[in-house]
């Protein structure tokens, strides 16, 4: 069986809905690859050998249990801001995934700095390819050169190497491998980053990312802050299987196994692209963070809510051939679309309960470079200065999501 070239294959992006479509299609006809998996009855007890057990939780958890785990995450940095007595304002960030199509969300950071009204954000959230953009605007300046590089160096074959085609689709996890994405994450994911977030963390900021546990179907939020000043030996290790278990999309990437414990039991956790559950997140859903500001005191500041949306949002015409594989994958990719549309609602819904200033980017309508394959240099750099450009004019940020906004803005 001959190994394909993934770069020559026409555009196998991340986000790519034919692929994906593919692998769950043939999934049927394949073997798998055997693994010690976690009893259903025993995954909520499921932890991660001598780390805490608050270093992540479940993104649909109970208002009762969230309400316990986010007010002892939320109380130091609302002490921090009320025994301040001076700031005015909190900023929230959160990316979301689409993979190349990072290179906006990339490109908008540092043009934001160079316009000079960049925030320091409180808390910053990630998923899949706003996984990676996170950690370096959580930290800010120190890491904008690393961020800027990530999505204008990179080339298809540093992303994504060789796989058997057809071995991945009749027994295989995936059709490309992922060492690549591993050996990228790993040039920046260093231990000198998580001990800069350790540090910012301390001062009571936070960083979320998000994954999918497929198994129990439930997104997982993994505080990375935690993480970093756990003192584990494998603190690095973790971090860099977050990272790429977010950006991994199901057929596209293999999984990220990550091994836990239940009582004394080693198991294996099957994690992958947290972008299956939401595209942009903040707090969880049933979490009302008004009631927990209330409780602290600090009522009184202005909440700034930052979505960058690695994406277009618009409907995009697109020729679609009549076969199988060019209508199930455009299906699939309006599906995606308008998934994360939804988020954006439900995101605008949660931030006029809670009282946050709700501000909202994505990829403008009138660029329309294609890419010709996988992280493609041309269309990332190109993408990255349309970013940056659009910030650095002074971004009209759109304050409602599609579905409540004319189309005359987008």
């Amino acid at each position: 069986m001959n190994s394909v070239k993934v770069g020559t294959l026409k555009h196998l992006s991340l986000g790519s809905a034919a692929i994906i479509l593919a692998a769950i299609l043939l999934a049927g006809c394949a073997s798998g690859v055997a693994r010690n998996f976690v009893p259903e009855a025993s995954v909520g007890a499921a932890k991660i050998a001598g780390m805490p057990p608050n270093i992540r939780f479940w993104g649909d958890a109970e208002p009762k249990e969230l309400r316990a785990i986010v007010e002892k995450k939320a109380n130091a940095t609302l002490a921090r801001y009320k025994a301040s007595g001076t700031p005015k304002s909190m900023n929230f960030l959160t990316l979301s995934g689409g993979g190349e199509d990072g290179a906006f969300g990339s490109g908008f950071l540092i043009g934001w700095r160079d316009v000079g009204t960049r925030p320091e954000f409180e808390i910053v959230t990630g998923i899949s390819t706003g996984s990676l953009i996170a950690p370096m605007a959580f930290l800010g300046r120190k890491y904008d050169q690393q961020l800027k590089d990530a999505y204008t160096t990179i080339a298809s074959e540093d992303a994504i190497f060789t796989k058997q085609i057809l071995s991945g689709l009749l027994g295989g996890m995936a059709l490309t491998d992922n060492t690549g994405l591993k050996v990228m994450i790993a040039k920046f994911a260093t231990q000198q980053m998580l001990t800069d977030i350790a540090r910012e963390h301390k001062r009571g900021r936070r960083l979320l990312i998000g994954t999918t546990n497929i198994d129990a179907q439930r997104g997982v939020i993994w505080d990375i802050g935690e993480i970093a000043t756990s003192g584990h030996p494998d603190s690095l290790k973790l971090f860099n299987q977050i990272l790429l278990a977010s950006a991994s999309v199901p057929g596209a990437f293999p999984p990220v196994f990550i091994k836990v414990n239940v009582n004394g039991k080693q198991y294996e956790e099957m994690h992958v692209d947290g972008g299956i559950i939401n595209q942009v997140f903040l707090f969880p859903t049933l979490l009302k963070a008004k009631s927990i500001n209330s409780k602290y005191g600090v009522l009184d500041i202005r909440r700034n809510l930052y979505v960058l949306r690695n994406t277009k949002i618009n409907p995009e015409w697109k020729q679609t051939k009549a076969s199988f594989f060019s209508i199930s994958g455009r299906s699939m990719a309006t599906l995606i679309k308008r998934q994360g549309i939804g988020d954006l609602t439900r995101m605008y819904a949660r931030a006029r309960r809670d009282g946050f200033n709700y501000n909202l980017a994505y990829i403008p309508p009138n660029f329309t470079l294609q890419a010709k394959s996988a992280f493609d240099p041309v269309y990332m750099k190109a993408l990255y200065q349309v970013g940056y450009e659009a910030a650095r004019a002074g971004y009209r940020w759109h304050k409602k999501p599609p579905d409540f906004e004319s189309t005359a803005r987008r």
